[in-house]
């Protein structure tokens, strides 16, 4: 047996309790959306697959980048507000596979949100420990908006790639969170939440070792096997994945390194500091039926924030305080698309690390109660959601 397969083996039997909790989740809200979209004569595997953003990203995959619409307003949807990473996992499996463009993008999607669950359960179990660990994995699994794990979408995707950048941090690996940070660049504009969190941990540990050398030798308190040559190498690769495209996407529109935000301004979409969605909110209290929306969104967000703050408070490594809050504030001050926004918000999972610990302070049968209530009420919300009429 290697060396990778005695380290492997003992993480994954770890790890077993959380992946089968996670699958059994979404294996409930699959078979509800199944029988949800049938009742509805219609296709549970079209919602899945090939409805909205699944759509363009087959389309990247089938027919590369130029691909645009044309609005009667005059906004321009251009396919290169896409990043490519996941259309490349679909170009790859396809070309090896029978599977068409859309089938290797449920694949990979199905199989991206299990190694995103272990790496949530890693970096959990790290932090707080195993039980703490399954609760955090579980919690995500049963988010109103846990369908979308089961899409052809990047989210799940780019939530491995995080969480497992995150947990190589934790453990002194700078060079394999480097790599996977900029991996994560290549998957989501919101990439530069990982970067931004290696060069926060990156600066502080280069702050503690000057202090350190200077009370008792060089390197004091660093992890295992971190030097300043290997943090350094994983700080420089971490914004290359997010810098190349984005580069690139500049030249190939020939408006240089702010072409993205042309492209980004074509859907409507940018950051303003959260002032369209404060609009947004403000306008739900024009009428009595809207008002009741615009009190639950003032209360989601108030919940986002009031997690955000116990992270704090309860003494969260930097590298998952930087993180989510990143996520959160790109999240929450896009310019657009506000229907989106707890789907935008779902690779931030260090925010459910208070309710996870929570959750494995109590007893195991009440812990379970807790988590089938919610599982089911998602199951059916995801099944309504993605039955309607907009985008998730």
């Amino acid at each position: 047996m290697t060396d990778l397969a005695t380290r492997t083996e003992p993480a994954l039997r770890r790890a077993a309790p959380a992946l089968l909790g996670y699958a059994a989740v979404r294996a409930l809200g699959l078979i509800t959306l199944a029988l949800w979209t049938a009742a509805r004569d219609k296709s549970a595997y079209t919602l899945l697959t090939a409805r909205w953003d699944a759509l363009w990203y087959t389309r990247v995959a089938e027919l590369g980048y130029g691909y645009e619409v044309r609005l009667p307003n005059g906004d321009v949807h251009s396919n290169l507000a896409f990043f490519p990473l996941l259309p490349w996992l679909e170009r790859l499996l396809s070309a090896v596979t029978p599977l068409s463009y859309a089938d290797a993008g449920f694949v990979v999607s199905l199989l991206a949100s299990l190694f995103a669950a272990w790496g949530v359960f890693a970096v959990t179990d790290h932090v707080y420990g195993r039980r703490a660990g399954v609760c955090a994995v579980l919690l995500w699994a049963v988010l109103p908006v846990g369908i979308v794990q089961s899409m052809a979408y990047s989210e799940s995707l780019f939530t491995a790639l995080a969480a497992w950048s995150l947990y190589a941090l934790l453990t002194g690996r700078w060079p394999a969170a480097g790599l996977l940070a900029s991996l994560a660049g290549l998957t989501r504009p919101v990439g530069l939440a990982v970067v931004a969190a290696v060069w926060a941990a990156g600066v502080a540990a280069f702050l503690r070792d000057r202090r350190g050398r200077a009370a008792s030798g060089p390197e004091r308190g660093a992890p295992a096997g971190a030097t300043t040559a290997t943090r350094a190498a994983g700080m420089a690769l971490a914004p290359l994945g997010t810098a190349a495209y984005i580069l690139w996407v500049g030249h190939r529109t020939g408006k240089g390194p702010l072409g993205y935000l042309d492209v980004q301004a074509g859907w409507r979409n940018g950051f303003d500091g959260g002032y369209a969605f404060a609009r947004f909110v403000a306008d739900k209290f024009t009428s009595f039926p809207s008002a009741l929306a615009g009190v639950g969104l003032i209360v989601g967000v108030g919940l986002v924030v009031w997690l955000y703050v116990t992270c704090v408070r309860q003494g969260q490594p930097l590298p998952l305080l930087v993180y989510s809050g990143v996520v959160t504030a790109l999240a929450l001050c896009a310019s657009s698309y506000f229907g989106s926004k707890p789907r935008l918000l779902m690779p931030a999972f260090p925010l459910l690390l208070p309710l996870a610990l929570a959750l494995a302070r109590s007893g195991t049968r009440r812990s379970a109660g807790v988590i089938a209530v919610i599982a089911t009420a998602s199951a059916l919300y995801g099944a309504f959601w993605l039955n309607g009429s907009g985008p998730p």
